[in-house]
């Protein structure tokens, strides 16, 4: 097991997990957000091929309306 900071709360994952693993387990939004892994953005078609390695710091937002 690996810990992993995703949103300010630490979560303890197996090794070689899937950032797409990640958001579906921890993110009730599937449509409309944006992970970034250690400061730097992840699109969403690497999220399968990105694996999350240990101490890595996991930003998931969601996209809102508004002017």
């Amino acid at each position: 097991m690996i810990s992993i900071n995703v949103n300010n709360a630490i979560h303890q994952v197996a090794e070689d997990t899937s950032l797409a693993t990640i958001v579906s387990k921890l993110s009730p939004i599937k449509n409309g957000i944006a992970v970034a892994v250690n400061n730097t953005v992840i699109p969403k078609n690497n999220w399968k091929k990105t694996r999350v390695l240990n101490n890595d710091n996991i930003l998931i937002i969601q996209a809102t309306q508004g002017g």
